[in-house]
């Protein structure tokens, strides 16, 4: 009517990552996980998931995978289910589908339509050094310019 063209809804880009280390769907792991290369979960994780703070390792939950813990690492990327806090340092991406129930800190953040988020988003702030960065760490501080008003 007034010459504006329809926008399509865009996706997120294809993620290429290289995965190390695959937790298939017919794999349930109880207890606390700490991975020191990329980690891809398509089965069920209950526990933290964790990653060395000085590496760039990515956690990726496939469609089918479900995490009831935290997860902290370098980027997450995340297609079904987190039940849990997400800590990343550099990029979060929640695709079509993803379910989270917990907060989530992240340097940079794409969500798909179609992904749910029953949290709060907390941006890593600005005024911290660059680079790989305990995420707990920078998760209190901006939880404490939060709550101080």
């Amino acid at each position: 009517m007034f010459g504006n063209k329809p926008q399509s809804i865009k996706t997120l880009g294809r993620t290429v990552e290289s995965f190390q280390t695959m937790i298939g769907e017919a794999t349930e792991i109880h207890g606390r996980l700490v991975a020191s290369e990329s980690l891809r979960i398509d089965g069920k994780v209950i526990g933290n998931v964790e990653t060395s703070q000085d590496g760039v390792v990515s956690i990726a939950v496939g469609k089918n995978g479900i995490v009831q813990g935290d997860i902290y690492a370098y980027r997450v990327i995340i297609a079904g289910r987190v039940e849990g806090n997400v800590y990343c340092t550099e990029r979060v991406e929640l695709h079509n589908g993803a379910i989270v129930h917990g907060d989530v800190t992240y340097g940079q953040i794409g969500i798909e339509p179609g992904a749910r988020l029953n949290g709060l988003m907390i941006s890593r702030s600005k005024d911290l050094d660059s680079g790989p960065q305990d995420s707990n760490q920078v998760f209190k501080k901006n939880w404490e310019k939060i709550t101080s008003g």
